[in-house]
């Protein structure tokens, strides 16, 4: 990820609730929010905008920032879209549902080495996309 954002020189923010190790460059900041609930979803849906890529594995982030116009894509490349997100969020809320009952219901699949091609590509097309604008 970080490749492909100095190669096009895009600045890049890590957002977590707790200290992360990132790679010290001019073009890479880390905010280290407080530890309240949602507190770095605030953040980053505050300033997505259509300027910004967000990467997220959260769909109700992921709603949030599409909303404000950001590009959000998963870490698996796949794109949330305006079109995606509602059925991704109701799959995420019968999921919730089953869990809930006590149904046994598998994670999602393991991360692969084709996960991090489509999302390398998917990145590289949106920051492209982006800049073009």
């Amino acid at each position: 990820m970080y490749r492909v954002a100095w190669r096009v020189g895009v600045p890049v923010t890590i957002v977590s609730n707790q200290h992360l190790r990132v790679p010290q460059h001019p073009l890479v900041t880390r905010v280290v929010v407080g530890d309240g609930f949602d507190a770095a979803d605030d953040w980053i849906a505050e300033r997505a905008d259509a300027k910004a890529v967000v990467v997220t594995a959260d769909i109700l982030l992921a709603d949030r920032c599409l909303k404000a116009g950001a590009t959000v894509l998963a870490p698996t490349g796949r794109p949330f879209t305006a079109a995606s997100i509602g059925g991704a969020i109701a799959t995420r809320a019968i999921m919730a549902d089953l869990r809930a009952g006590g149904d046994q219901i598998g994670g999602p699949a393991p991360f692969a080495k084709a996960d991090r091609s489509r999302f390398l590509s998917a990145l590289d097309a949106a920051l492209v996309k982006l800049m073009r604008r």
